[in-house]
């Protein structure tokens, strides 16, 4: 799988403009922090970029082993292939959600203790830390706040208000944001250079609309697209149920309540998201009320007043939480489609 084969494996491959720099500098300082924390979204690249941290301090060709001055992981050393492949007995990663009790943490704790077998640092990668128990995190909080100086620890999480403040306090914060559309073409760049295929900038630019603002998606949908040979812009929203921006909305503006009803159904019928269809919409509708609440000009300016935008953003994010326990797709936005009609 894309998302997979090519996960960014040194600090210069990390797609995440936020982050790399971060890295880049943490690597370089003096002191290295002995327990660091990752918060982000799912798909942002944290457990990619706490294995390229891993490699970094244990390569065995890099600055950290006194050859030269870049402090980039060969991927070439044994402790660097050992790290890549899971295999490094000093590099251990831990789902909290399945391993998130005090025996699992106790057993952490003492295998901490030990000095590492083959590499300068043991380094355990702590992946959904929000998940450990509060139990689990007091039997840490020691370990944290003076470990062995060959430890470190890192900590994914994507909840931070989950954590206890006295584990953060012991932690170096590292916030990865959501992934900035640039970065996402970038990675997807990247990719298509490696395999060798062609992706037309506005199927870049769709993809990194669709991708939630995740790297990982945003890969599952090039490697979706390219095997279902949809990398026109035409077949790509075919593809992810995609159509025109605003085609209800210029329904809304000239139509009636029939006709929306009707261009609903067609969208359905042909394959289009429902999901998609909404956050179009509101990304729409946001601007137009920024636009018509400044008294800006915009060049798709819509006829709709100021009220029935507000009123449509509103109608339309109740929709879109209700698309969770719907048990017809369509349903939530038909029912705002009708509210609106009425309330005119």
């Amino acid at each position: 799988m894309f998302y997979l084969k090519y996960r960014p494996r040194t600090i210069s491959e990390l797609d995440n403009s936020l982050v790399q720099p971060k890295i880049s500098r943490l690597m370089a300082s003096k002191d290295l922090p002995h327990a660091l924390l990752f918060i982000g979204p799912k798909g942002m690249g944290k457990t990619s970029t706490a294995r390229i941290v891993a490699k970094a301090v244990n390569c065995l060709k890099n600055a950290f082993a006194g050859n030269g001055t870049s402090h980039e992981p060969c991927n070439d050393c044994p402790n660097c292939v050992g790290i890549e492949s899971g295999s490094s007995p000093d590099v251990v990663e831990m789902d909290a959600a399945s391993n998130r009790g005090i025996d699992e943490i106790r057993r952490l704790i003492r295998e901490s203790s030990f000095a590492p077998m083959t590499s300068r640092y043991r380094v355990y990668i702590i992946d959904e830390a929000h998940m450990i128990t509060p139990d689990a995190f007091n039997a840490l909080l020691k370990t944290l706040e003076e470990p062995p100086k060959t430890v470190i620890f890192i900590l994914a999480t994507t909840n931070e208000e989950k954590l206890p403040t006295t584990i953060i306090s012991r932690c170096m914060r590292l916030p990865f944001g959501r992934a900035e559309k640039k970065d996402i073409i970038h990675m997807i760049d990247r990719i298509a250079e490696a395999e060798k295929i062609h992706v037309p900038d506005d199927v870049k630019q769709l993809i990194a609309t669709y991708s939630e603002d995740s790297f990982r998606d945003a890969a599952k949908m090039l490697e979706e697209l390219s095997i279902q040979e949809s990398l026109t812009l035409e077949k790509a929203q075919e593809y992810l149920g995609v159509r025109a921006k605003g085609t209800l909305l210029d329904v809304f503006q000239k139509g009636t309540l029939a006709e929306s009803m009707a261009w609903i159904e067609s969208f359905v019928a042909s394959g289009g998201s429902i999901k998609r269809a909404i956050e179009d919409m509101l990304e729409v509708l946001r601007v137009q009320l920024i636009a018509k609440s400044t008294g800006q000009k915009h060049e798709s300016e819509l006829t709709l007043t100021l009220r029935e935008v507000s009123q449509l953003i509103r109608l339309f994010h109740e929709a879109y939480n209700g698309l969770k326990t719907s048990p017809i797709e369509s349903l939530p936005l038909e029912i705002a489609v009708v509210e609106f009609y009425n309330s005119k």
